[in-house]
């Protein structure tokens, strides 16, 4: 089992929520984050000011897979959020020891 993390633009979150559906990808978290990367902020205009948003707002998608589904979930990360513009995002894999279903008890991968 994987936890797959992907940090990407927030209006390209309902097209990857799809791509993760078509794949059978049950459920996802997802979390409003702010951060950099290269892309290192930006400078806005208020009321005649100038300022640094050094913060841009990004969106976490978090979904706990199968192993053997996570190249096609990276895959469809990739293509659903890619705009290839700078600060489309990242993307985590990292190994799941347990899973417990809260309700049923259910463990290992029939809790996904």
């Amino acid at each position: 089992m994987k936890l797959v993390t992907a940090i990407v633009k927030p209006f390209k979150l309902d097209d990857v929520r799809e791509a993760l559906s078509e794949i059978g990808v049950a459920g996802i978290t997802v979390t409003e984050v702010k951060g950099f990367g290269r892309q290192k902020g930006h400078t806005e205009l208020y009321r005649g000011a100038e300022y640094v948003v050094d913060f841009l707002p990004k969106v976490k998608i978090e979904a706990a897979v199968a192993g053997d589904l996570v190249d096609q979930v990276i895959e469809a990360i990739s293509k659903a959020a890619n705009t290839g513009k700078i600060g489309d995002g990242k993307i985590f894999i990292t190994e799941i020891e347990q899973t417990i279903r809260i309700r049923t008890g259910e463990t290992g991968p029939e809790a996904l």
